[in-house]
């Protein structure tokens, strides 16, 4: 393990964790929790046989999901052990009809899918329809200030967004109106790259650039380097990059595996100190759904979200950094940082679009939301920092660097469980 945490300090959290936890097991609900069908509770820290134990007077139930990616996928890998682990928790009692790659609904549609019946559980995309989302989406459009390194970035950046989204009423209506009930609200697939089928460092490369881009931030980030922005689905911008339709994409190694576009595009730029904004998920179950649930079941959902969090960091986002590492490597390519006057374009572009969502009137108070989204940053980055874990190779080595039990990530995962989602525990 490389993250330096001593054992009194994880000690000292779990115990932390454990009273913070038994105490919220007697309170009253406060956040995304919801309704239920009622029934008796347990509390939280509970123990696998303790689950099952409680669950002993479920009646079984079948849920309708769906994953991203194809069975046994690195990029689904966070969704089926999620699944994997509330099944085995619940002694059998909760199944899935699992449909892989995005067999029910395609990624715009499937917050209607939660809405019709079609899905229980879904990973839903706000980013696709800031009409429907503009909180949301304002929201979504400020991760650009994370920090953009592999492991601290990684962890920061899946941590304060979902703090800050908790704690907004504007968000949190948002997403009650369209009959959602989230659980994970932001997660990502790693930092934003700019993948590209020839070398595109310096402002003078990227020139004129067509660029594969998502929503408004991403597509002035690309117009502020001198690119042309494009909208073209991840799935078809293999095809893209192939025949020269698009020169460039905006697009995480996460997604770059997964669309398989990375020989076509393996002249990649990840820049610690000038990031592009994201187009981060979150899991949401249906609201008509979730008020059905016996309590206890919504608990097991909610006390597993350690899992969906931490494997779409380990299994997901450092295993495909490491996969769009050797593939742009074997394509001839590297992963780079920009030339400096690319790298200040971007920068000075980021904090034109902060000020634009102060100006804006995406929440009821665009100005108090920035000032959280900058304090919750800093404070998760601290956080993060002081846990012991540290950048110690560049995004171009990390294939011959990263193992599975190289960082522990479980007391990251403790923090994140207390500070963030304990509050909204089902109770």
């Amino acid at each position: 393990m490389r993250a330096g945490i001593t054992k009194p300090r994880v000690a000292a959290m779990a115990t932390m964790a454990l009273v913070g936890s038994l105490a919220l097991a007697g309170c009253a609900e406060e956040g995304g929790g919801g309704n239920s069908a009622g029934g008796d509770g347990i509390e939280a820290g509970a123990t696998m046989d303790e689950y099952k134990e409680a669950f002993a007077d479920v009646d079984a139930m079948t849920l309708n999901t769906q994953s991203p990616a194809p069975k046994g996928s690195v990029t689904g890998a966070n969704v089926e052990a999620y699944l994997a682990a509330i099944e085995e928790w619940s002694d059998g009692k909760i199944t899935f009809e699992i449909a892989y790659s995005n067999a029910v609904a395609p990624p715009a549609e499937i917050d209607d899918a939660l809405r019709d019946g079609r899905l229980d559980l879904g990973q839903v995309l706000p980013i696709y329809e800031p009409s429907e989302y503009p909180a949301t989406a304002a929201l979504i459009e400020t991760g650009f200030i994370s920090n953009q390194s592999a492991i601290v970035g990684a962890l920061q950046s899946n941590a304060w967004p979902n703090e800050v989204f908790f704690n907004n009423d504007d968000v949190m209506q948002e997403w009650d109106e369209q009959g959602l009930v989230p659980m994970v609200p932001v997660y990502n697939s790693g930092s934003n790259g700019f993948f590209c089928s020839s070398e595109k460092r310096s402002l003078d490369d990227i020139d004129g650039a067509a660029t594969g881009s998502g929503g408004t931030a991403q597509s002035a980030q690309v117009e502020a380097l001198g690119g042309s922005p494009s909208s073209v689905p991840y799935t078809e911008l293999f095809e893209s990059l192939e025949r020269g339709v698009v020169d460039c994409t905006v697009s995480s190694p996460t997604v770059a595996v997964l669309g398989g576009f990375v020989e076509e595009a393996p002249n990649v730029v990840i820049d610690p100190e000038a990031g592009f904004a994201l187009a981060p998920g979150g899991m949401a179950f249906s609201k008509a759904t979730w008020e059905t649930l016996p309590l206890v079941v919504q608990q097991l959902f909610w006390d597993r979200l350690d899992i969906f969090i931490g494997q779409n960091i380990t299994e997901k986002i450092w295993p495909n950094t490491v996969l769009a590492a050797e593939g742009a490597k074997a394509a001839g390519g590297s992963i780079e940082t920009f030339e400096e006057d690319a790298r200040t374009a971007l920068q000075e572009e980021n904090a034109a679009l902060l000020e634009e969502i102060r100006a804006g009137d995406a929440f009821s108070d665009s100005n108090a939301v920035v000032d959280d989204v900058e304090a919750s940053a800093e404070r998760w980055l601290t956080e993060v920092e002081g846990l012991g874990y540290a950048d110690e190779v560049e995004y171009n080595d990390f294939d011959t660097w990263y193992t599975e039990d190289e960082i522990d990530v479980q007391p990251f995962l403790d923090v994140l469980i207390e500070d963030v989602f304990a509050d909204h525990r089902p109770s």
